[in-house]
């Protein structure tokens, strides 16, 4: 599947608060939503319904979106179908919490971000970092249109150019100004521990402490974990 121009079928892995929210968001800017949850779809058909969304199962939803979003705990990343989202783009909204993924180094390691541990396991699918940094009670009150006063911005991470100006103007639709990070690698500065983490700014805001992480007590744990390792 080559790389679409614009999203117009968006799918979303995850039934919990994030993905209820951006269902809604992407439902009200005129997409076609498509939402799984874990096991049966049925429990959440009604929800969905009513806020312009339609439930599925994880197949179906893979099968027809034209993006997926990750909106899962990461804790149960390695159980996503590799071979299902061969070739798709992937949007991992995921973020790394103790309390509900448990205590794994491998999630907090700061020698790598947790979105290239998910590319590493979706090897053939085009992952793009997004809509994890803020929180869903942000999202649900931030949104805005277009060149509105206020307007709040998203960083979008990933390696490549058009993956990243097609999430882009996702977020753009949402209600959001999108704010590139960089490559994947630079999803790091949006995880927990990080300033960005929990950011409710506007783009140039965001920028600043884009700019600034590597000077920021988070930055300076990474960057010293990287040199050790000779990364």
């Amino acid at each position: 599947m080559g790389t679409p121009q614009t999203i117009q079928t968006l799918g979303i892995l995850g039934a919990g608060r994030l993905g209820r929210v951006l269902a809604r968001f992407a439902a009200s800017a005129g997409l076609r939503v498509l939402v799984a949850r874990s096991g049966d779809p049925a429990p959440i058909a009604a929800s969905m319904r009513a806020i312009g969304a339609t439930a599925m199962d994880a197949e179906s939803v893979i099968a027809e979106a034209d993006a997926v979003v990750l909106a899962l705990p990461l804790g149960r990343y390695r159980l996503l179908p590799a071979e299902a989202l061969r070739g798709r783009l992937v949007i991992d909204a995921m973020n790394y919490w103790w309390a509900s993924d448990g205590i794994r180094d491998d999630l907090s390691d700061p020698r790598t971000s947790t979105s290239e541990l998910v590319q590493e396991h979706l090897a053939g699918a085009r992952v793009v970092k997004a809509l994890s940094h803020m929180g869903y009670e942000d999202l649900e009150d931030e949104a805005r249109p277009a060149g509105a006063a206020g307007r709040k911005a998203i960083a979008v991470a990933g390696d490549s150019a058009a993956d990243v100006a097609v999430v882009s103007a996702l977020i753009d639709a949402l209600g959001f100004d999108p704010v590139h990070a960089g490559q994947l690698a630079a999803g790091i500065m949006l995880e927990p521990g990080s300033e960005l983490f929990g950011a409710d700014v506007g783009a140039d805001q965001l920028r600043a402490m884009l700019d600034g992480f590597w000077e920021s007590q988070r930055g300076i744990v990474v960057r010293r974990a990287r040199e050790a390792a000779g990364a």
